[in-house]
């Protein structure tokens, strides 16, 4: 028999795209919402007629379900995942139930940093040749919506680690590994192996036929592939040393060669500049070339892809003092990378709500490149005390505009403010995007 009742836990995104996907394939469906559901899901929920509750978990039937898809947000120590376990009930991601309705072919792509970036930028250049491709996952429309909805060939589909952990059967035609750094060990009882093996589930269930493309810069990932029977054909990208296959830089030339056919350019006509967004490009250009895409579609798009708001995003230049928005870096790593980055003496707004942070790779990096930090969060100690003495001055405030105008005060002519939290935003914002934003919005008002 058809599993027929199915329970969505969480009413946003996600969870809306598999209620409407459910629906379509005529299970019994009932969405979940332990909070609020923000009205714009409500009224797609009601105009369906799909029914729903929010502020509220009713038990008797939640635990009557066949089949239960959840929110990436609800960890597996709630209670009432733990009760469905359980039960024995069947737990899975959005990804993984979309999944079972599509032969579209995916291009799945994670890491702890530079997998937004990475996702856009392969999405762009197969967009722009001429292939019928979604966006899914962390970025853009709900997976489940767009398999309900449109008829797309291809997904290019953005996975944190939260949605490789609710997957079974789903598997990548092309999976992306980007790197993997210490992030969101809350959820993995603080223990990295725990977050490393999730991050390794982009290559679960793939076969001989499938892709691998990874970072052979990043030693944890040799060393996970070193001991895992990997069934996919692997692809590396490298900018520390020179490969026959895959993609690396010579001669500050990137060079491509996937099966047997190469494609290079400078690294200077790339439109995302660094490290690490040379390794971005190096991801999106094997991806694309694995799919045989003219080689001119794809120069054309690494040299002149816009990039990410609230990702190292070059925001506004008040009396010659250049504000950046990095909002979206939540973890050290992706502080790290946005300091290796920077050419200008800067002040740092660090802070918000800290995920088990070890701020020591960042120690070198601040006593080179940072002369002043401003503290933003309710609770600023830890980053206080990890920096006391590092730098010559360290601002404690409570709101995004005290942050800015304090940054203002301390910077001069030609220094930069970067906003590059280290941090979850949800002390004093609902996410990074509106930390972001009213970061842009603060340094309007100056």
């Amino acid at each position: 028999m058809e599993k027929n009742k199915l329970v969505i836990l969480g009413g946003g995104e996600s969870g809306v795209g598999a209620a409407i996907l459910g629906a379509k394939k005529g299970f019994e469906v009932f969405v979940s919402d332990f909070g609020e559901i923000k009205e714009e899901y409500k009224s797609v929920l009601q105009q369906r007629g799909l029914k729903y509750e929010e502020k509220q978990h009713t038990e008797a039937v939640i635990l009557d379900a066949d089949l239960v898809v959840k929110s990436p947000g609800i960890p597996e120590k709630a209670p009432i995942i733990v009760k469905l376990r359980e039960k024995g009930i069947q737990v899975i991601s959005e990804i993984e139930f979309a999944g079972r309705y599509t032969k579209a072919k995916t291009i799945c792509i994670t890491g702890s940093n530079g997998k937004t970036t990475t996702t856009l930028l392969t999405y762009e250049i197969l967009k722009r040749a001429g292939l019928n491709v979604g966006l899914a996952g962390n970025v853009g429309k709900s997976f489940a919506l767009q398999v309900a909805e449109e008829n797309f060939d291809y997904y290019v589909i953005e996975l944190s680690s939260f949605q490789l952990d609710g997957m079974v059967d789903f598997r990548a035609d092309i999976g992306v590994l980007m790197n993997i750094t210490p992030d969101h060990l809350d959820r993995y009882d603080y223990k990295m192996q725990n977050y490393t093996d999730s991050k390794m589930r982009i290559t679960q269930n793939q076969t001989p036929d499938d892709w691998f493309v990874y970072c052979a810069d990043d030693p944890i990932i040799l060393e996970e592939i070193a001991k895992r029977d990997i069934k996919a054909r692997m692809v590396p990208f490298t900018i520390m040393k020179i490969q026959t296959e895959g993609a690396w830089v010579e001669n500050d030339m990137m060079k491509i060669n996937v099966n047997n056919k190469t494609f290079d350019m400078t690294i200077y006509e790339l439109a995302l500049q660094g490290k690490h967004n040379l390794n971005n490009s190096m991801a999106a250009g094997i991806s694309a070339s694995i799919l045989q895409l003219r080689k001119e579609g794809i120069r054309e798009c690494l040299s002149d892809f816009q990039g990410v708001e609230h990702r190292l995003e070059r925001f506004l230049r008040v009396h010659n003092i250049e504000f950046i928005n990095d909002s979206k870096a939540t973890n050290v790593n992706s502080v790290w990378y946005a300091l290796e980055s920077m050419n200008t003496p800067v002040i740092w707004i660090v802070g918000g709500v800290d995920k088990g942070n070890d701020y020591s790779m960042l120690f070198d990096l601040v006593k080179e490149k940072v002369k002043a930090i401003v503290c933003l969060g309710k609770d600023n100690s830890k980053i206080i005390s990890e920096f006391e003495g590092k730098v010559k001055e360290i601002v404690d405030t409570k709101s995004i505009e005290e942050a800015v105008r304090s940054a203002y005060f301390l910077a001069e002519k030609g220094d930069t403010v970067l906003l590059s939290p280290a941090c979850a935003s949800f002390d004093l914002f609902k996410n990074y995007e509106e930390r972001g934003r009213q970061f842009k919005d603060a340094v309007r008002n100056l």
